[in-house]
């Protein structure tokens, strides 16, 4: 069990009530991760902006979730990937894709793995890519200020992969069929 608890709208702390009502608007639930952040008004407050705003950017849903599930995948954050693994599927990515993607492969459509692989790369050379990984996102059509706009959808999943990691909380039944692992135990095929 974790020492963080999984706040409520209505028993959240005053700070943390407006970001996890706009959060039920959007998603018709709080999910656990929202739960787990709204114990630091701080983090809820900088979160759910950060959040609207990535969802409200020049990247299409299928193109948002390419990312934040290879960030998922590449921040080994198990509840993440089941997570943007339904709601990938749901905003129309492949299977294929989408179980490529858990699996540290490319996707096969050439936009999601130029995303893909400019995210990963991101992450574990920590902001350190080169011209050649921005030039190779960009020859798949992608413009100079998307480059720079995929580190506001990292911010983000930095925000909530972390969070996950330290407080593990248990991961919804709806998502369960999507449970991953970063050993390879647990890539439920899709």
């Amino acid at each position: 069990m974790s020492i963080f608890e999984i706040q409520t709208i209505d028993r959240a702390p005053e700070g943390s009530r407006a970001p996890l009502e706009k959060l039920q608007q959007t998603f018709g639930m709080v999910p656990n991760v929202a739960g787990v952040i709204a114990n630091s008004p701080v983090l809820a407050n900088i979160f759910v902006p950060l959040f609207q705003s990535v969802h409200s950017g020049t990247f299409t849903e299928p193109e948002i979730q390419t990312l934040l599930l290879t960030n998922a995948v590449t921040n080994s954050c198990t509840w993440a990937v089941a997570f943007h693994s339904y709601l990938a599927l749901k905003a129309g990515l492949t299977s294929a894709d989408v179980q490529a993607i858990r699996e540290r492969r490319a996707p096969r459509d050439l936009r999601y793995a130029a995303l893909s692989a400019y995210a990963r790369e991101l992450i574990e050379k920590r902001g350190h890519v080169g011209d050649a990984a921005v030039t190779a996102l960009l020859s798949t059509g992608f413009r100079p200020d998307q480059a720079l706009e995929v580190l506001a959808v990292s911010a983000a999943s930095t925000i909530t992969n972390y969070t996950l990691n330290v407080a593990e909380p248990p991961l919804e039944p709806m998502f369960q069929e999507h449970a991953w692992a970063p050993d390879g135990a647990g890539h439920a095929k899709l």
